[in-house]
C-alpha cells in the first residue's frame, strides 16, 4: 500500500483546526474527503503538527496511505481538485516508505507568528495578522525572547489544556524582526506544547510595548505559573512554516513563503 508525504498550504479561518471535529470542518476532514472522492477509499490522515483553529499552514505535512499506487504528481493533482472549494491546497506530494511518518519522524518543526504594527486596522490581511495599533520594540522583544531559547520547563508558557506528558521542551532559534509595518517571530524547535508559541508572542508584545523588561519574561518563566506570564495571542498571526526530517533538509515551504521568517 504506496504511502504518500504532502506538503500542505491552508488557511485555517473557515477551519476548527487540522484535526476532525464534531464542530466544524477540519484540513484533516477536508483532505480525507478529497482523498475519498478520488479513490473511493476511507483514509486517515496524518499531521507533522495539530494546528488550531484560525492558525494556517505553508508548510504543513501529512501523510495518507492509499491502495493505488499513482504516481506522485497525480495524487497531488487529484487531490487539489477535489479540495476546492476550501483553502488547502496540496504544494508537493511524494511517495515515501512506510517506515515515514508525517509525525513521529520529525525532528525539528518551526512556526512563523507575524503582527500587522500601524495605527489603521488589517483590511487586506485581515484574518492573516494580529494587528497591534501601538508602536512594539521588535529589537526588545527579540532580546527578551533569548531568555526562552534552550531547554526550559514553558509550564508558564503551556495552555491548561495542554496534554503533553511534560512541560520540558527545547527552543533551538527564536528571532523577533521588524519588517516595514510588520513585526515577525521565527522559532523552531523539536515540538511543541498546546499554545506555547501564541503564549510566546503574547508575553514578548508586553515587552515591546513597554510593559515588561527581559527580566520579567526570565522571571515569568522561572515562576512556571501560567498566570504569570502574558496573554495569549491570537491565532490569526500564527503560520505552521515547515518540518523537518532525518534524512532531508526541510523542503516543505515553498519558495514564496521564504522570506517569512
Amino acid at each position: 500500500m504506496p504511502r504518500y508525504k504532502l506538503t500542505l498550504e491552508y488557511d485555517g479561518g473557515p477551519f476548527v483546526g487540522w484535526q476532525r471535529q464534531d464542530n466544524g470542518l477540519s484540513v484533516q476532514g477536508a483532505l480525507e474527503q478529497a482523498a475519498l472522492r478520488y479513490t473511493g477509499e476511507t483514509v486517515t490522515a496524518h499531521a507533522a503538527g495539530r494546528t488550531d483553529a484560525g492558525v494556517h499552514a505553508y508548510g504543513q505535512v501529512a501523510h495518507i496511505d492509499l491502495r493505488r499506487a499513482d504516481p506522485a504528481r497525480k495524487v497531488r493533482e487529484a487531490l487539489n481538485a477535489h479540495l476546492r472549494p476550501h483553502p488547502v491546497a496540496v504544494v508537493e506530494a511524494e511517495e515515501v516508505d512506510d517506515t515515514f511518518h508525517a509525525r513521529f519522524s520529525a525532528v525539528e518543526r518551526s512556526y512563523v507568528y507575524r503582527i500587522l504594527n500601524r495605527r489603521a486596522p488589517a483590511v487586506l490581511e485581515a484574518g492573516k495578522v494580529w494587528w497591534v495599533p501601538q508602536p512594539l520594540d521588535a529589537d526588545a522583544m527579540h532580546a527578551a525572547g533569548q531568555e526562552l531559547v534552550g531547554q526550559h520547563d514553558f509550564t508558564s508558557f503551556r495552555a491548561a489544556e495542554c496534554q503533553a506528558n511534560s512541560p520540558v521542551k527545547s527552543i533551538d532559534e527564536l528571532v523577533v524582526s521588524r519588517q516595514g509595518e510588520h513585526v515577525e517571530m521565527f522559532v523552531r524547535a523539536r515540538s511543541f506544547l498546546h499554545h506555547q508559541v501564541r503564549n510566546i508572542i503574547g508575553t514578548l508584545s508586553l515587552v515591546g510595548l513597554g510593559r515588561w523588561s527581559r527580566d520579567d519574561v526570565r522571571r515569568a518563566l522561572e515562576a512556571r505559573n501560567r498566570a504569570k506570564a502574558g496573554p495569549t495571542a491570537p491565532p490569526t498571526g500564527l503560520y505552521f512554516r515547515a518540518v523537518r526530517y532525518e534524512d532531508a533538509a526541510t523542503l516543505t515551504t515553498p519558495p514564496a513563503a521564504e522570506s517569512a521568517p
